[in-house]
């Protein structure tokens, strides 16, 4: 389809910065952002919530069929940068960021029939363009069509002192052997999951964050979706 203004995909492994950087990109731009691992997360606390283990699919299908279809899943902008995450009309954007929730969301997130109940929401949410959306198949699976994509990553030690350093400034514990060893479970998980395993799109422009700062990603980035702008402005203007 012919959108006025860009999708743009940013994926990427745990830890590689992608929720700073899309957050900055998407206020930067003015665009809509969707953080769909939120969506995976909120969907783990739901079924906490309701005592079913993360790895009963059956359990997990209903769950996130039933908060997809009427519409208990969300996000709400009101200016605040990022979006809260609604579950059930209750603000959710601490609670799901628990490590514990966090591995959840990777356990339930491999689960075919729960990617199923959630992609036509996260389609939904950036169909028009305007938006940039964060996770790990955008690019390859929820909008192979997305104009702009990138694929942000960064070595695995520099991944882990950065989870390290997310979780002391929440005042949680961060013993590094632990957090290496989380953060490598993940990539595993993510990297051989059946369905829509983490993957560079083959036209993702690759952004490695190792040795650079937050900001110069974020110009890059921002960058080149402007030069996407121009082009489909172009392209509009020269339509008959």
């Amino acid at each position: 389809m012919s959108r006025a203004r860009p999708v743009v995909a940013i994926d990427g492994p745990a830890g590689a910065g992608k929720t700073t950087v899309t957050q900055q990109v998407a206020a930067r731009l003015g665009y809509s952002l969707v953080d769909t691992g939120a969506l995976y997360r909120a969907v783990a606390l739901a079924a906490r919530r309701r005592g079913i283990a993360w790895d009963d699919e059956p359990g997990m299908s209903q769950v996130a069929s039933a908060l997809a279809e009427q519409r208990l899943l969300g996000f709400e902008e009101d200016g605040a940068a990022p979006p809260r995450v609604l579950l059930e009309g209750e603000d959710v954007s601490s609670a799901i960021r628990d490590p514990d929730i966090g591995r959840g969301a990777s356990i339930v997130s491999a689960l075919p029939a729960v990617r199923a109940a959630l992609l036509a929401m996260q389609r939904d949410a950036g169909r028009q363009g305007g938006v940039v959306l964060e996770g790990r198949d955008i690019g390859t699976t929820v909008f192979p069509d997305a104009e702009a994509k990138f694929y942000l990553t960064a070595s695995v030690d520099v991944r882990v002192e950065r989870r390290a350093s997310e979780l002391q400034a929440r005042g949680l514990p961060a013993n590094l052997d632990e957090v290496r060893r989380e953060v490598m479970e993940r990539d595993e998980r993510d990297s051989n999951r059946a369905v829509a395993p983490l993957s560079r799109a083959v036209d993702a422009e690759l952004v490695d964050s190792s040795a650079i700062g937050i900001e110069q990603v974020v110009e890059r980035i921002v960058f080149k979706v402007r030069e996407v702008e121009a082009s489909l402005a172009e392209r509009a203007r020269r339509a008959p």
